[in-house]
């Protein structure tokens, strides 16, 4: 299951590239370093499409080994859209109780975006499996802590500005997961093909999630 393999894990591997002729092997080399739950948005609209096919044809995904999903998610005319290309998560950036709902309806994970406690508690009543903190980074790791000590049942994922050196922080001060971008795999790197620099920045972070 998506919520046993994410809480072994505790990392979410963003993509947000503006060409994805190279998915096939950004997505090999994020699993090859160990990656298990990979994020594709929607700011790219082909996103569906890619995600439709790498799930056909690879057999992590297929087997639980490996979830494939689809982030920047913001209505429900999106939800529909991904939902229907079988992605196998999905991430919102915004509080949207129709798509909570419609994910729910469909048994698929949704981890839905919020900023302030109410956005947050209001995410998880509504039934998101987990609630993405985003923008983290201007609130730190001590943000994390505060939410949980009254609310200590809500699964958080805090996403913006965390990279390996941090982390572990996040994850000690009680976060579930952690979504990281471009910092681990950027645009300029696929641009360049520098495999090797994708793979290692992966297995640092997978070492950081599970340290």
């Amino acid at each position: 299951m998506f919520s046993q393999v994410l809480s072994e894990s505790r990392l979410v591997a963003i993509l947000r590239l503006d060409c994805l002729d190279q998915a096939d092997r950004i997505v090999d080399t994020l699993l090859e370093a160990g990656v298990r739950c990979i994020e594709l948005t929607l700011t790219n609209r082909n996103a569906p499409a890619c995600v439709s096919r790498l799930v056909a044809q690879n057999s992590s995904f297929r087997t639980g080994q490996a979830y494939l999903g689809i982030g920047s998610v913001r209505n429900l005319e999106e939800a529909k859209w991904v939902l229907d290309a079988g992605c196998q998560f999905v991430v919102t950036p915004i509080m949207q109780p129709e798509v909570i709902g419609r994910c729910v309806e469909a048994k698929v994970p949704i981890a839905c975006g919020a900023y302030t406690p109410t956005e947050i508690a209001m995410a998880w009543e509504c039934g998101a499996d987990m609630v993405k903190v985003f923008p983290a980074r201007g609130l730190g790791p001590g943000y994390i802590k505060d939410l949980l000590a009254p609310m200590p049942y809500l699964k958080l994922m805090p996403t913006g500005g965390i990279d390996a050196k941090n982390a572990g922080d996040y994850l000690r001060a009680g976060a579930m997961a952690v979504g990281v971008g471009g910092n681990l795999c950027s645009a300029a790197l696929v641009e360049q093909g520098d495999w090797q620099a994708i793979h290692q920045n992966a297995v640092s972070t997978v070492q950081a999630c599970r340290e």
